[in-house]
C-alpha cells in the first residue's frame, strides 16, 4: 500500500521561511513524479511545484523565485523550501506522487499559516 506523508507545516510571520517534507513509501514503481499542491480557505486546490525523477522542476508563477522543490538522495522524498512567505501562501499543502500529473497517490496535507 502506497503512503504519502507530508510534514513541516506551521505558523510563520510574513517574510519568514518554512520547509515542507514529503515521504513516499510502499510504491513499487522506481520512477515517478512528485508534486506539491495547496488549497487556500474557500479556494480550489492548485498546483505549486513539480519535480521529475531526474530533478527537473516547474513552479506556478506566484511562487517562482521564492519556493524551491528538491528531491532527496533516496528519491522517495521531496522537499519544498518556501522563502519570503506572505499571507497568500496560507493553506493546506498536499504532496502527490505518480507516473503522471496529477499524481495518483496523495497525502493528507500539512497546514501552512502565514500571519502576523
Amino acid at each position: 500500500q502506497v503512503q504519502v506523508v507530508e510534514s513541516g507545516g506551521g505558523l510563520v510571520q510574513p517574510g519568514e521561511s518554512l520547509k515542507l517534507s514529503c515521504v513516499v513509501s510502499g510504491y513499487s514503481r522506481s520512477f515517478y513524479i512528485m508534486e506539491w499542491y495547496r488549497q487556500a480557505p474557500g479556494k480550489q486546490r492548485e498546483p505549486v511545484a513539480t519535480i521529475t525523477y531526474g530533478g527537473f522542476t516547474n513552479y506556478t508563477d506566484s511562487v517562482k523565485g521564492r519556493f524551491t522543490m528538491s528531491r532527496g538522495t533516496t528519491r522517495n522524498t521531496a522537499f519544498l523550501q518556501m522563502d519570503s512567505l506572505n499571507s497568500e501562501d496560507t493553506g493546506v499543502y498536499f504532496c502527490a506522487a505518480g507516473p503522471g500529473i496529477p499524481g495518483k497517490y496523495w497525502g493528507q496535507g500539512t497546514q501552512v499559516t502565514v500571519s502576523s
